[in-house]
């Protein structure tokens, strides 16, 4: 009997074993994705106006102005691209969350600005 639970517990033991190392592993395969090598494009009336390099230590803030007078005020920080200010009527570019990934750009329509988010190459890009 005493021979059984040893054996149970070996088994035990291997299997909680087993699993720490698959968490490790997974966890390592999600925490290397960073935005290290992801590029923000922004565009202004469809022309490209400047690249920035998104990566975790840079932290910058510059001011876009459009061609009817206006003006983006953009921030990266932390590996994120978003819009601080704008004096746009609706400020919909404000409140769109900061982006990090290609998934969804920054766009203000008033002042025809786009920011797009692009991967390094040979990186997996979303498909769909």
């Amino acid at each position: 009997m005493s021979r059984f639970i040893s054996d149970k517990r070996k088994v035990v033991c291997l299997i909680i074993i087993v699993c720490i190392v698959f968490l490790s592993l997974l966890g390592i395969l999600f925490v290397g994705r960073t935005t290290a090598g992801h590029t923000a494009c922004i565009y202004s009336n469809g022309r490209l106006i400047k690249t920035v390099e998104l990566d975790s230590e840079s932290e910058q803030t510059f001011t876009v102005y459009s061609d009817d007078g206006g003006y983006n005020v953009i921030k990266v920080s932390g590996g994120a691209i978003s819009v601080s200010d704008a004096d746009c009527p609706d400020k919909i570019c404000v409140k769109t969350a900061p982006v990090s990934d290609g998934i969804q750009p920054i766009v203000c329509m008033p002042h025809k600005l786009v920011i797009r988010v692009e991967a390094r190459r040979g990186e997996y890009r979303y498909d769909s």
